[in-house]
């Protein structure tokens, strides 16, 4: 492959882009990154009235989310002196000519720009649909700017992707009817044909293209939701294409090394929020001990004051069946380890019998404060428990250390809580 590829994202400033947006930027990126290339921005905000900075704020923001920097950055509305240059070339060289219109309805145009139609066949190759034919006669003479200074889609993109040195096109199958439009633009202009990578559309589970009223959130909207970024860029990574093996998990740098445009498939790949969740479990399971307790103090400060021997038992306790970052909100607005930092009011129903509860409080005496780990005070008291009933035994432990009919196993809480405080805890319940 060439070594000075260009592939870019450009996306229109309109609305929230969704997901299934940015798998084009996802794979345009993976490609370059691949091949030492350049993978480029261009915000195509020529609809002056539908563009908004707020979503083009919101494009910046998803993408750095996401990990995707970009080496080079345009907006198409700035280059429109240069799409005014070639509109006139055009003119004068007889690739297009002003039309004249009669307007069929209030607002209409009585004049515009328009292509002259060689009438003829094209025939392009598509690295992942093969070769591709269009006569173009039926396209007839097609209109390519409003007015000199207001050039529509097919003009500008293709000036553009010239200007900016695009070698490779990838984007969605959506564009393959707009293809022979360009290509007789980029003959007419004198600019080199690009190689074309039409990506399969990502579909939403009833098969119809995913859209905003098919459930399709903002790629922001998942962040806020508590996904990962790794998750979103390894799910959309395997919407149309994978390595060919049972392998599913991938980081950027894993993805950069095995993804091959050759691989994708020609049909389209299902949006499954189901399968999204299952991307962001793996990912959780990938973190550092260090990434998840920094994750878990910032969703819930109050985790802070506890000591790293503390957290290093409760933090893996705390992700153990964690789908989503949302969930530590939830936690926290719940309070539910308010019992950590503060002995918890427990009900005599909920409590039950205790009446094994001094010698539960017996075999802790015989481990020292240092020691007091969750493995060492199983050990001490599971035969025990064994032999007496462990609902018996195990229930009004740790209803005394928690307060709460569900909770970690309380050999996991009475070494986050240590040796005094679960006495004292323990202690306070006897009858």
């Amino acid at each position: 492959m060439k070594a000075n590829i260009v592939t870019r994202f450009a996306p229109s400033p309109t609305g929230l882009l969704h997901a299934g947006n940015y798998r084009t930027a996802v794979f345009s990126y993976l490609f370059a990154r691949q091949n030492g290339g350049k993978f480029i921005l261009r915000i195509e905000d020529t609809d002056r009235e539908r563009s908004k900075p707020e979503y083009e704020a919101n494009i910046l923001e998803s993408l750095a989310w996401l990990g995707l920097d970009f080496d080079e950055k345009y907006r198409q509305s700035e280059n429109a002196p240069v799409h005014r240059e070639y509109l006139e070339k055009m003119i004068a060289s007889g690739h297009a000519y002003i039309s004249k219109e009669t307007p069929v309805k209030e607002g209409d145009r009585s004049e515009v720009i328009r292509f002259k139609n060689p009438n003829k066949v094209v025939t392009f190759s598509d690295l992942i649909r093969g070769e591709i034919s269009f006569d173009t006669t039926e396209l007839k003479d097609f209109v390519i700017a409003k007015s000199l200074d207001e050039p529509v889609f097919h003009l500008a993109v293709v000036v553009d992707d010239f200007t900016e040195g695009m070698t490779h096109i990838i984007r969605g199958e959506d564009h393959i009817s707009n293809t022979p439009r360009q290509i007789l633009i980029q003959e007419a202009i004198g600019a080199p044909r690009p190689i074309y990578a039409h990506l399969p559309l990502v579909l939403a589970p009833d098969r119809s293209k995913l859209s905003k009223r098919k459930g399709a959130l903002a790629l922001t909207e998942y962040r806020d939701r508590g996904y990962l970024p790794q998750t979103l860029l390894n799910f959309m990574a395997m919407l149309g294409w994978n390595p060919g093996t049972e392998e599913e998990v991938f980081t950027l740098d894993q993805l950069i090394e095995k993804f091959d445009l050759a691989k994708v498939q020609k049909s389209g790949a299902i949006f499954n929020d189901e399968k999204l969740l299952w991307y962001n479990r793996e990912h959780l399971k990938k973190l550092s001990l260090s990434e998840l307790t920094n994750i878990a103090t910032e969703r819930i400060p109050d985790l802070a004051q506890l000591n790293s021997n503390q957290l290093k038992i409760l933090v893996p306790v705390i992700f153990e069946r964690l789908s989503t970052l949302a969930e530590l909100d939830e936690m926290r607005e719940g309070g539910e380890w308010d019992y950590l930092f503060t002995a918890p009011a427990v009900s005599k129903e909920l409590l039950g019998e205790t009446k094994y509860l001094a010698e539960t409080i017996a075999l802790l005496e015989n481990i020292s404060a240092d020691k007091f780990v969750p493995e060492k005070i199983k050990d001490a008291i599971w035969d025990f428990a064994t032999e007496k009933g462990r609902k018996e035994v195990l229930w009004p432990m740790r209803v005394a250390l928690t307060g709460k009919e569900k909770s970690p196993d309380p050999f996991t809480v009475a070494a986050i809580l240590g040796k005094e405080e679960t006495k004292t805890r323990l202690l306070a319940k006897l009858d």
